[in-house]
């Protein structure tokens, strides 16, 4: 479950203080209106401030301002046009297309542009609803410009108060995510859950894992912190260690397995394991806990007892076995354990940061930021450059075109009273980019309509007072933004109840309304379902690109590895790039092919393929991790010339794998010579090479397999 539908985490999350803050600005002014002004003038401003309050997300402040504005001169603009055009039918169906496919164009900008894609088109169904003259046309277009900057303004002013405390909460959101995928780490342990799958589900909480790491560095080292911001950015950093300590330990399960399944020793050792990790996924969840509440956090979980039964276990391995299996199994125990330790004393870091409210910066002073923060840019070049047959967006927006088109005209020959504007918002709700979105959406969309209707009919039936039903709308319009990301059902039916509620107060006699509504919804969704096979963009189609740009990052990872490692750069800054810039290109795989299993299953293309590629991809990562670990582990009289060769004979195999034009190829040959030195570091150091150098090859023999599925560039 996500943590922020936990009743004991809900209230203190950003999302549910997102929506607080919108159903108080709409709302609020919406009333404001009313009290010196009739109830029509006050809609249309509470039109204006909902259309804004769509791009009310977590955002640095000057995107946020530039993300609003954007929402506010494009929707005022777009409500002006329709109402110009409401007169003239056919004028106004040919603007209602034009609009339609120029609006889903914008989706070509990202993720953050998909709320102005729906704004622009919730403002064009609304205006189109009546017929105005051209002085009504304008005085709608100015009371919608007015609500959208007044909602712009107070947002602005909102967020500027309370911008540590947002930082705080994407900070602590993107701890639960990393304290979720130490607790998946966790379930590695257990010999009842198959490896694979839990492989498969490390990726995937990676994935969320990134998105949610890239969120706070966006907000947190986006220009100077303030005075009382210092623990933030500590905490940060410290998290980002963490995460770097964790990501090391994904790599030994299988053979921990195999040795320590059975046995008077073994059982208990895997689940003892597991345990420890279990309780590191929990301490880190506790320092999220008190950072959304504020608060220092201290150490709520005792390891001792864990910790001295793995060390008793370890004192009882025998030390005589000749077995090099077993030998090699005992010793990836051991450091399996300190691996454990060294997270348990990482943590106590996250702890300690959040305690420090003025210490120094783990920042180099001058040091450039930008390739770890998202750049805001908004090109009129992307956008044209997009207008091709070819481009998914431009099959996107004439989907979205023609399903709305449709919508419009079907709703015309209802044998009943249709709301026309309803089929439309409903086409534009479900009609996504990906046929993914559009499944879960419909579904949602369903399901949340039927409740948002059947729990407003029972509330107009019970209740009468304004006061009170101007409570539940308030209600209703903070739960819609507030459940919109995490569970978008939740949303539906707010947005059900929010839209009937304003017919009961507006129309008393409006109850035939909520059997409308879902019949509008009904026939909206069934265009939706229909138009999303026309002019499909599929999955497969995408693959070829995102496995070279995963190839490709690897490769500049596994390059600026090498640097590091070898003592060739100064710092890691170059290192902590590429290794995003892999985890981003991985993480972009992993969510397509995610979508891709919602396609129907003739849509498909390899997908136990591209599964082994991912985990493959994934599993190098952690192993350079482990590798620039243990070396600092055994930095003490280590012997630097022998294990620079060890390490350049490595990466240059690496390169000459990863780097072939032709899958299957033969590598160089290996030849490694034995340690040179007495060394601790040698035996576990020649290990995580030996697994590198596999892992490039499970890589290859993976790309091998993708390159001979059927219909692999089709």
């Amino acid at each position: 479950m996500h943590y922020a539908l936990a009743p004991r985490t809900f209230v203190f999350s950003h999302y549910f203080y997102t929506g607080l803050r919108i159903a108080t600005g709409v709302v609020g002014l919406s009333c404001l209106t009313y009290a010196f002004a009739d109830l029509r003038t006050a809609m249309a401003v509470a039109m204006g401030a909902l259309c804004t309050s769509l791009m009310d997300m977590p955002s640095p402040l000057r995107h946020k301002f530039n993300e609003m504005l954007a929402a506010v001169l494009l929707c005022s603009l777009v409500a002006l046009l329709i109402s110009l055009c409401s007169p003239v039918p056919w004028l106004l169906r040919t603007v209602i297309v034009l609009v339609s496919f120029l609006a889903s164009m914008m989706v070509v900008y990202g993720r953050k542009a998909m709320p102005l894609q729906f704004a622009a088109l919730f403002v064009m169904m609304l205006s189109a609803e009546e017929a105005a003259t051209p002085l009504q046309a304008l005085r709608h277009g100015a009371l919608f410009l007015a609500g959208g900057a007044g909602y712009m303004a107070y947002a602005m002013a909102v967020v500027w108060t309370l911008q540590r405390r947002l930082k705080q909460q994407v900070l602590a959101e993107a701890l639960y995510e990393l304290a979720s995928y130490t607790n998946l780490k966790a379930n590695c342990y257990d010999i009842a859950t198959p490896l694979p799958s839990q492989l498969e589900k490390l990726v995937r909480q990676q994935s969320v894992l990134a998105e949610r790491q890239q969120a706070s560095r966006d907000l947190i080292l986006r220009g100077k912190p303030g005075p009382d911001e210092t623990s933030l950015v500590q905490v940060h950093y410290a998290m980002f260690d963490l995460y770097e300590v964790v990501l090391s330990t994904h790599t030994d399960y299988a053979l921990l397995r195999r040795h320590f399944a059975e046995g008077p020793t073994g059982g208990p050792v895997l689940e003892l394991l597991g345990d420890l990790i279990g309780k590191a996924a929990r301490d880190i969840e506790s320092v999220a806990y008190a950072m959304t509440r504020n608060r220092p956090s201290r150490r709520v979980v005792d390891y001792q007892d864990d910790l001295r039964r793995l060390a008793e276990v370890l004192r009882t391995l025998p030390s005589n076995d000749e077995d090099d299996k077993t030998r090699e199994a005992q010793a990836v125990l051991r450091a399996t354990s300190n691996k454990i330790r060294e997270t348990i004393g990482m943590i106590a870091r996250l702890h300690a940061a959040s305690r420090a409210p003025h210490g120094a910066l783990p920042i180099t002073p001058g040091a450039d930021l930008t390739p770890f923060l998202t750049q805001q840019r908004y090109s009129i070049g992307l956008l044209l450059s997009n207008l091709r047959w070819s481009s998914p967006t431009f099959r996107f927006a004439l989907r979205v075109a023609m399903a709305i088109s449709a919508g419009l005209l079907l709703s015309e020959w209802l044998p009943y009273q249709s709301h026309g504007y309803w089929t439309a918002l409903t086409i534009a709700v479900i009609l996504k980019p990906s046929f993914s979105m559009t499944r879960q959406r419909r579904a949602d969309r369903l399901v949340g309509t039927l409740i948002g209707c059947v729990l407003t009919a029972i509330i107009l039936r019970f209740v009468h007072a304004p006061a009170i039903l101007f409570g539940f709308l308030f209600v209703a319009t903070a739960a819609g933004p507030t459940f919109l990301y995490i569970k978008y059902r939740y949303t539906a039916i707010a947005a059900s109840m929010q839209a009937l509620l304003l017919i009961g107060l507006t129309l008393p006699h409006g109850a035939s309304a909520i059997n409308e509504r879902l019949l509008d919804t009904l026939l909206g969704t069934l265009i939706a379902t229909f138009f999303s096979y026309v002019l499909p963009s599929w999955e497969y189609q995408a693959l070829p690109r995102l496995i070279d740009a995963v190839l490709d990052a690897n490769r500049k990872y596994v390059d600026a590895a090498a640097d590091l490692l070898l003592g060739r750069s100064v710092d890691d800054f170059h290192y902590r790039v590429r290794r995003k810039g892999f985890m981003d290109s991985l993480a972009n795989l992993s969510a397509a092919l995610g979508r891709m299993l919602d396609e129907p299953a003739a849509k498909r293309r390899a997908p136990e393929a591209l599964n082994r590629f991912t985990v493959q991809n994934y599993l190098l990562v952690a192993h350079v991790a482990a590798v620039r670990l243990l070396l600092q582990r055994y930095a003490e009289h280590m012997p630097r010339a022998q294990v620079e060769a060890a390490l350049e004979q490595t990466f240059a195999e690496l390169r000459a794998r990863l780097g072939m034009a032709a899958p299957g190829g033969e590598a160089p040959p290996r030849e490694r010579s034995g340690p040179a030195a007495p060394w601790a570091g040698w035996v576990p150091l020649q290990r995580r090479l030996k697994l590198l150098h596999q892992d490039a090859e499970q890589v290859t023999q993976a790309r091998a397999a993708l390159d001979e599925a059927p219909g692999r560039r089709g």
